[in-house]
């Protein structure tokens, strides 16, 4: 929901990370059309931080430009998503079995255990009556988590930026009841093999889960748009 902001000094900010959001969970959906007046309105701000939050939006690839004046939500691609996930797929893998080396080395203290933990648990928490943008804060939190297990911070700061285009498609193949499932227990099983120390086990859990992740995110966006 866009609400009018107050005018402080990171005013740029605050517009670009409402737009950001309501881009991700679909309040601004794919092909919707956006002129600064109108977000300007919208947000209850003049036009100048509209201008440069709607620059750096395009520069992420969440915007594009649409006639003289105007910007549209960019779509949803099927190969877009399987670009993404694929280097996700390696990220992910290196992380578990950094991760797993890690914990074979004593390195992995109580915090960071408990905050993997806890995002697992979340997530198995969840149940079917649970709405898509809660599952989907919860997998973008557990993936995260296993990012900062690896210790290495170039990961995490990778796959960041990219995060808002892989939670506007997931959502898709995450209304799949039966995916939601199946999902977490491919993250319990990712997580006991890291906490267990089988680094090569870990990281091919992990690589099998992304890659399968991006391939039937992909297959359910192709699927929905030769409906419509």
């Amino acid at each position: 929901m866009l609400v009018p902001l107050r005018t402080v000094p990171a005013l740029i900010d605050q517009v670009h990370d409402q737009l950001l959001a309501a881009i991700v969970d679909g309040t601004l959906a794919p092909g919707q059309r956006l002129t600064q007046e109108s977000v300007a309105a919208m947000l209850g701000v003049s036009r100048q931080p509209v201008s440069h939050a709607l620059q750096v939006l395009k520069r992420r690839g969440l915007l594009i430009e649409h006639g003289k004046r105007g910007v549209m939500v960019a779509p949803v691609e099927a190969q877009r998503v399987r670009d993404l996930y694929q280097v996700r797929e390696a990220l992910d893998g290196m992380a578990a079995n950094l991760a797993a080396r890690r914990v074979q080395a004593g390195l992995i203290g109580a915090d960071e255990r408990r905050v993997a933990d806890q995002a697992l648990a979340e997530g198995l928490a969840l149940d079917a009556a649970a709405n898509i943008g809660a599952f989907v804060a919860a997998d973008v939190a557990f993936h995260s988590a296993l990012h900062r297990l690896s210790g290495n911070a170039a990961i995490g700061e990778t796959v960041r930026d990219e995060w808002p285009h892989f939670m506007r498609s997931m959502g898709v193949a995450l209304a799949d009841a039966d995916m939601r499932r199946r999902v977490w227990r491919e993250h319990a099983a990712i997580l006991a093999a890291i906490w267990g120390g089988a680094a090569a086990h870990a990281e091919q859990l992990a690589r099998d889960h992304t890659r399968r992740a991006g391939e039937e995110t992909a297959s359910s966006l192709e699927d929905k748009r030769s409906v419509a």
